[in-house]
């Protein structure tokens, strides 16, 4: 995929890199952009704005064009960038917040499988406290409109025992739904 033209230099709003700081705990501001979080990252041949882009426009507070970006729901997460970076901006995290509120304000972008995923992703673990992959699948395939995908592989899967039939049950799942519970109690505060 081809690069976007890097961010013009025109400023937008200081509250929108304050946010961004306040809520990921990183320093954005200190971002001098060599592009070692760039050149480092394992996905950054198919984002639209590499890495350091997308915290160039978080500095200049265009929030509009940084929510919109692919590229913050294409981040792996794999932390190559915070390991390269000489400022010690830990970019996941950066990325992680872009992601949260853009999906909260209903930004939309050219990736739009993805936050389809993560809802249906977040929607199961909520429902089960685990991944129950019959019903991630299903609700994935019904919202992003690809009714019949994979469903070729669900039997070769079940006698397999890949998947199963009923949701899990185990450990751990109390904890998990707490978890879930009181993230949602913190954003509506």
């Amino acid at each position: 995929m081809a690069h976007a033209k890097p961010p013009d230099e025109k400023a937008g709003s200081g509250q929108f890199l304050d946010e961004v700081e306040r809520e990921s705990g990183e320093k954005v501001r200190i971002c001098y952009q060599c592009g070692k979080c760039s050149a480092g990252c394992p996905v950054g041949y198919v984002m639209d704005l590499l890495p350091n882009q997308v915290l160039r426009l978080v500095q200049l507070g265009l929030e509009h064009e940084a929510l919109s970006s692919a590229t913050i729901w294409l981040c792996a997460s794999c932390e190559t960038c915070a390991t390269r970076c000489p400022r010690e901006i830990e970019i996941v995290r950066v990325m992680d917040y872009l992601r949260q509120k853009a999906r909260l304000e209903g930004h939309t972008h050219a990736t739009r499988e993805v936050p389809i995923f993560i809802n249906a992703f977040l929607t199961n673990l909520r429902r089960f406290g685990r991944l129950y992959e019959p019903l991630l699948v299903g609700s994935y395939n019904l919202a992003s409109g690809h009714l019949t995908k994979d469903m070729d592989k669900a039997p070769a899967m079940l006698l397999k025992r890949k998947i199963a039939l009923m949701p899990p049950r185990g450990k751990g799942m109390r904890k998990v739904l707490e978890i879930m519970k009181n993230i949602e109690e913190t954003r509506r505060r």
